[in-house]
């Protein structure tokens, strides 16, 4: 009881964190209805606003954005519900073999808690990598059950060997081969169905990726399409400054031109004036000669004044022309501003239409695509019911199986573990009943809650739609406002030509009277700009003479001053190349010194081997000799030379101890390398030569040995 107890407790606590984790991931409807509602809420504005050129295309990808995520919400639905009725589709038929088996064959159970774990295991999971590692997990128990089973009927064997008779025995090897067999079985099947859930798992990494391609790509255009709504916008919003910049302008040049009409009205009163002046000048020539002067002043007035007024007269004509280019200009712009505005509304229409279209195609798509997946689990729910109603047969068959055996009496200790291994059985199988029963709920709960929001989906298409039919109705209204603006300024500009018109009738009349005067006037001028070209002849002649003397001298200071560069550049070069010459010489002679200096150090070393060599050798005929005297009568003069030799030997190995730890130099006081042997400069004889000498003597001493010998 405290085993069941403890179970149902842990299957609890399971089931409460997988039902936390599903609220978690996967919110009720009502939140989603909520949020859908404020998007709805913030788009509203986008459709209010008329100055906008196109909130259309903003709240069709809205929708398109959460009908993904509905769509994406609905297939990791889908996915859960499929694996978890296929693990309790496994499950089942595993128990049914299982019983089937036990029954027919009534063998010793040894893995009864396999099943619990099997079913706790197939709970808990979600996706295809736990399905993986759950169902390696249970290989691997397999295996160690299988192994214990194995030792544990060793251990029986030997314990029972003497009272469990020979036919026994090959009984209980036989059923020892069944077990095993059956569980090579299980393990083959095992690591078929690991083989299958590691291609599926491959097969959704690839789907995986086909669809985050697909998603990039989706982005991709719809941030181009954004980008080309936002470049139209601006175009528009360009054309608008346009307008604004060219009324503007209209509005200008209108003042210009009543600023000009004012001009020319004071021009032609004071030539009026003047005329009169004129002819009361022409009158009383002869009484007024003494006012001349006077009247030279006033005539001089009267040509600055005339002067002013034929300036204004050519601004005035400037100001018409380019008057005239900008109303052609502006007519232009007016034209294709129109054409434009046409396009924009066809264009707009169209989209408009094509988004509806798609928009009505996609949701019939859905709902098509919905009702099928409705279909295929309703079917699955009635398959899910028969094999429930399939498992109770079974059961009341064991039961009765059960029963039968308790009325029989045959009530021993083999026996009532077998019973003990039914009654788990069973109790494990009213458990997995329970839980399909559970699963089966939440499932019939899913697909209302999916009717639910089919039907929430469709009433919100229904709304989009109308909302899209006002959008297309008011861009309509839009366009015939704009045409009759359009017709408005065109009634404007005819009535803006006009004016211009009788504006450049006044203005030609007015240069006429200009023209007659300044006639007049431009003979007198011809005599004075006369002088005044000669006079600046007389000027540009002696500042080109100037100025050809300037630039004589100027073309002199840059010829001395390239060839100082050249010079300066030639003589950096030399000096460049000398140095890197030198430069050169001073490295080739190092690397020469580096190789002397090896060399000299190797030939040291090897000298300095032959020596220690000769010495050791010369030692040892020392030895030998001072052995042998002992035995041999020695002349006084052998023992003079064995005590030279012996003095020179202990000189030698002195030299040698100085030269090994003095290391050659090309100016030492002591070592002169020629012809790679060793000088000595204080004494003038050659260690090569005394090592020669000292040598020989030891010969002679050896051939007196072996004469004394």
């Amino acid at each position: 009881m405290t085993t069941e107890v403890e179970f149902l407790r842990d299957q609890v606590n399971r089931l409460n964190s997988v039902l936390g984790r599903y609220q978690d991931e996967f919110p009720p409807p009502s939140s989603v209805s909520q949020t859908v509602d404020v998007v709805m809420e913030s788009a509203a504005p986008w459709i209010s606003d008329r100055g906008l050129m196109a909130p259309l295309i903003e709240e069709y990808d809205r929708h398109i954005q959460q009908m993904e995520m509905q769509l994406k919400f609905y297939q990791k639905q889908m996915t859960d519900v499929k694996a978890s009725l296929e693990q309790v589709v496994k499950e089942n038929e595993r128990l049914h073999a299982e019983q089937r088996m036990s029954i027919e064959k009534q063998l010793q159970s040894l893995s009864t808690g396999t099943g619990g774990d099997a079913t706790a295991d197939a709970i808990a999971i979600s996706n295809l990598e736990e399905q993986v590692k759950c169902a390696v997990e249970e290989k691997e128990r397999a295996l160690q059950m299988w192994q214990t089973a194995s030792h544990e009927l060793d251990r029986l064997q030997t314990q029972y060997q003497s009272s469990i008779s020979d036919g026994q025995i090959h009984a209980v090897e036989r059923q020892h081969m069944q077990t095993n067999q059956q569980f090579l079985k299980t393990v083959a099947e095992q690591s078929s169905e690991l083989e299958e859930l590691r291609s599926q798992l491959r097969q959704a990494k690839l789907e995986q990726r086909s669809s985050a391609t697909k998603v990039e790509e989706m982005t991709r255009l719809l941030q181009n399409v954004q980008d080309q709504m936002q470049r139209r916008e601006e175009d528009a919003a360009e054309a608008q400054g346009r307008e604004e910049a060219s009324d503007r302008r209209l509005q200008q040049l209108q003042a210009a031109l009543k600023q000009l009409e004012a001009r020319l009205k004071a021009a032609m009163q004071d030539s009026e004036s003047v005329r009169r002046k004129q002819t009361d000048w022409e009158r009383q020539v002869g009484e007024l000669q003494g006012r001349c002067s006077s009247l030279e002043e006033e005539k001089f007035e009267a040509l600055s004044r005339l002067r002013n007024s034929i300036q204004l007269a050519e601004e005035a004509s400037l100001q018409r022309e380019q008057a005239q280019l900008r109303e052609k200009q502006r007519a232009e712009e007016l034209e294709k501003m129109k054409d434009a505005m046409k396009q924009l509304i066809q264009d707009a229409a169209m989209r408009t239409r094509k988004e509806v279209e798609s928009v009505r195609k996609q949701c019939n798509v859905q709902i098509h695509r919905m009702a099928e997946e409705l279909s295929a689990l309703q079917l699955e729910c009635a398959d899910k019911e028969t094999q429930i109603e399939r498992a109770h047969r079974e059961r009341k068959a064991v039961e009765e199986e059960l029963e039968k055996v308790y009325k029989e009496g045959r009530v021993g200790e083999p026996e009532m573990r077998k019973m003990e291994a039914l009654h788990q059985r069973c109790l494990n199988a009213e458990r997995l009943k329970d839980e399909m029963q559970l699963t089966l709920n939440s499932t019939k709960n899913k697909m209302k809650k999916m009717e639910m929001e089919y039907s929430e989906e469709l009433l919100r298409c229904q709304e989009e739609v109308r909302r899209l039919q006002s959008t297309l109705t008011s861009a309509r209204q839009e366009s015939t406002a704009i045409s009759e603006e359009r017709l408005t300024l065109q009634q404007e500009n005819q009535q803006l030509h006009r004016d211009m018109e009788a504006l450049r009738k006044e203005c030609a009349l007015a240069q006429r009277r200009a023209k007659q005067q300044v006639s007049s006037m431009q003979q007198e001028l011809c005599v004075k700009e006369q002088g005044l070209e000669s006079r600046l002849r007389e000027m540009e002649e002696s500042s080109k003479n100037s100025s050809a003397g300037l630039t004589r001298l100027l073309l002199a200071q840059q010829k001395t001053i390239s060839r100082y560069k050249d010079e300066a550049k030639n003589l950096t070069q030399a000096f460049q190349q000398k140095l890197n010459s030198l430069r050169s010489e001073l490295n080739r002679q190092k690397q020469r010194t580096q190789e002397l200096e090896i060399q000299m150090e190797a030939d040291h070393q090897k000298i300095l081997e032959v020596c220690t060599c000769s010495f050791v050798s010369i030692r040892c005929v020392l030895e030998v000799f001072e052995f042998h005297s002992c035995c041999i009568t020695v002349t006084p003069s052998m023992r003079g030379r064995f005590q030279s030799i012996r003095r020179r030997t202990r000189v030698y190995r002195g030299v040698l101890l100085r030269q090994s730890n003095v290391r050659p130099v090309h100016h030492n006081r002591y070592l002169i390398f020629t012809h790679f042997l060793p000088v000595e400069c204080i004494s003038g004889r050659s260690l090569f030569f005394f090592l020669a000498a000292l040598v020989l003597e030891v010969f002679s001493l050896l051939g007196f040995l072996k004469c004394s010998f």
